[in-house]
């Protein structure tokens, strides 16, 4: 079963493959750059601005000596600008510790700044073609599917869907073996409205197996309408007026202003909401607070600027 598993996935694979820019390069600086960009964002949002943050800071070296005005500015677009400041900080890191060469082993990047369990097993295997089994929102819905249920069951851990994941890698086909599954769960096991009825590995799933079971109208329509069901878990907080969402007026505010310049924190919070009176300057004051401990920008007497 395991290797039917493999051939059906590395087959649809080769014949649905998106052409991604990633996917043409193995330089890990690249990489680095795209699955940091990745988190969280869309790809089609990702393209134009992976391939424009390159075309400014081609090398981890000129990454790191950027001003850090500049790498915020670059972000724009993508939100959750502190990945921006941690991917520069990765680089200084880099510079200063490897000798300006991305380290290939996971310890390593794990150590450097903001780079997680997912971003650290990325790079080894898109970049060094390391056999590494990791997890991002994709590969942990499609081995759940696939090796354990449904998704209305207990959620297993971590631990226990990682080891699902290592065992099913081809050995030495990692890099290929983990763009697949990340396309599947892209394009076909998706979080809502799964396409079952086309998916490589139906046969083999055991969440297709319990849909199935439990309405014998999937017998005949092949629509998996038990798993259209299920959305995976989200937040409540919506997100125009969340903490978030001011986070990031704040920093396209900053963005505006030619560098060097530093906004009073009263005129920054009138244009950051229209409502801003005195009552909002110790939420104001928190939020910029919040945002130069993580580096997104500096506090002086005249105001709060970008980094330089």
């Amino acid at each position: 079963m395991l290797e039917s598993i493999r051939a059906d996935l590395l087959q649809w694979f080769a014949n649905h493959a998106r052409d991604l820019p990633w996917r043409r390069t193995r330089d890990p600086y690249a990489i680095m750059v795209a699955e940091v960009m990745l988190q969280q964002t869309q790809v089609d949002r990702v393209i134009p601005k992976y391939h424009a943050f390159l075309a400014a800071f081609p090398t981890v070296e000129t990454l790191a000596a950027a001003p850090t005005a500049e790498v915020i500015r670059l972000w724009a677009g993508l939100g959750y600008n502190r990945r921006a400041v941690n991917l520069q900080r990765a680089a200084q890191a880099i510079v200063a510790h490897h000798g300006g060469r991305v380290p290939d082993s996971i310890a390593a990047l794990r150590s450097l700044p903001g780079i997680g369990p997912y971003t650290a097993g990325a790079i080894a295997c898109f970049a060094f073609e390391q056999d590494v089994a990791f997890l991002d929102t994709n590969i942990r819905r499609v081995v759940r599917r696939l090796c354990v249920g449904p998704d209305q069951l207990v959620a297993p851990t971590d631990s226990e869907l990682l080891a699902h994941a290592e065992a099913l890698i081809p050995p030495g086909q990692g890099w290929t073996w983990n763009q697949a599954i990340m396309e599947l769960g892209a394009l076909i096991c998706t979080a809502t409205g799964p396409a079952c009825w086309r998916c490589p590995l139906r046969q083999h799933c055991r969440a297709y197996a319990a849909a199935v079971a439990a309405d014998e109208v999937l017998a005949t329509t092949v629509a998996a309408p038990a798993l259209k069901r299920v959305a995976e878990p989200r937040s409540n907080e919506p997100f125009i007026g969340s903490r978030r969402w001011y986070r990031g007026r704040v920093i396209a505010t900053l963005r505006a202003l030619p560098t060097g310049t530093a906004l009073p924190l009263s005129e920054l919070g009138r244009q950051v909401r229209p409502d801003f009176s005195p009552n909002h300057e110790p939420w104001l004051q928190q939020l910029v607070s919040d945002l130069a401990r993580d580096g997104l920008l500096v506090i002086t007497e005249q105001g709060v600027r970008l980094p330089e």
